[in-house]
């Protein structure tokens, strides 16, 4: 009888074992479900959120979003919602890394998502989060110049006294996500199909874009710029825990100092004017 390889020789096509196709399928499916929960989903709603903006009679620039908005007007509740929303955030957080663990090996460690190292990890995120703060502040600004980019209210002016720690836990919950999702998960099942290292820093990089597309225009060069950072450092250090500093530190900064910067620079932060309606319209 003939060998399945030599077969396969002849033909000029290279049979892959049923495991190896069977594996392949699989993770197929579970990048396409991991995606459709998590940031996928958000990237999907955030292009379309996009796309009604642009297509509304009111210009781009003169349209604004807000990121941490209360959940309720009661204390009590608020509280209770944002916590249970950062919990659901984290849990699916948590999905991905279960999906990662193999037997025999640590998924936080195989991906740097641990405190091995932590005060090298601490001094290379507050480093990038200040190499990508900067210039990204400029890009809002100019974005917000040119009009190609929505006034993003961080969060309440009217911070009470559980804002902080709420906002503090939201800047946690996105650092995870992204950075566990975009680059932890995404950067090891796509190595797995044998991707080039290239293709998947510009690949994510798009898809972090996609998810910060309801800002506008400028959000998505930013985000994307970001991206691509992110993931070159990534490459060279095989560790998300600096990224999860610099993401978490980026997002404090922004929420907490949000009400500071409005009042500083009003004219690039505040949040737009509410038009004042119209006789005719109040009938």
């Amino acid at each position: 009888m003939t060998a399945p390889e030599e077969l396969g020789e002849r033909s000029g096509r290279t049979l892959v074992a049923p495991s190896a196709r069977y594996e392949r399928r699989r993770l197929t499916w579970e990048i396409w479900i991991v995606l459709a929960v998590t940031v996928g989903q958000s990237a999907l709603y955030s292009v379309v959120a996009l796309v009604r903006r642009l297509l509304a009679p009111v210009p781009l620039g003169s349209q604004q979003t807000q990121v941490n908005p209360p959940r309720d007007d009661q204390a009590l509740w608020d509280i209770l919602y944002q916590l249970l929303s950062v919990f659901f955030g984290l849990a699916l957080v948590a999905l991905v890394v279960y999906l990662l663990w193999e037997p025999g090996g640590s998924a936080l460690r195989r991906i740097g998502l641990d405190f091995t190292r932590f005060g090298g990890d601490a001094g290379r995120g507050i480093l990038l989060a200040a190499v990508i703060g900067v210039p990204g502040l400029a890009l809002y600004a100019a974005g917000r110049a040119l009009g190609v980019t929505v006034a993003v209210v961080a969060s309440p002016l009217d911070a009470a006294w559980w804002t902080v720690p709420l906002l503090v836990l939201a800047a946690l919950r996105a650092g995870l996500t992204e950075e566990v999702i975009f680059i932890g998960y995404l950067f090891d099942r796509l190595r797995r199909f044998g991707w080039n290292w290239w293709a998947i820093i510009l690949s994510t990089a798009a898809l972090r874009g996609a998810y910060h597309a309801y800002q506008g225009i400028g959000a998505i060069i930013g985000n994307f710029a970001m991206g691509v950072v992110f993931g070159w450092c990534y490459k060279r250090w095989g560790r998300v825990m600096p990224l999860v500093i610099a993401h978490t530190v980026l997002d404090i900064v922004a929420f907490v100092g949000y009400p500071l910067a409005a009042a500083l620079w009003p004219g690039v932060f505040a949040p737009l004017p509410t038009p004042t309606p119209s006789p005719a319209s109040t009938e």
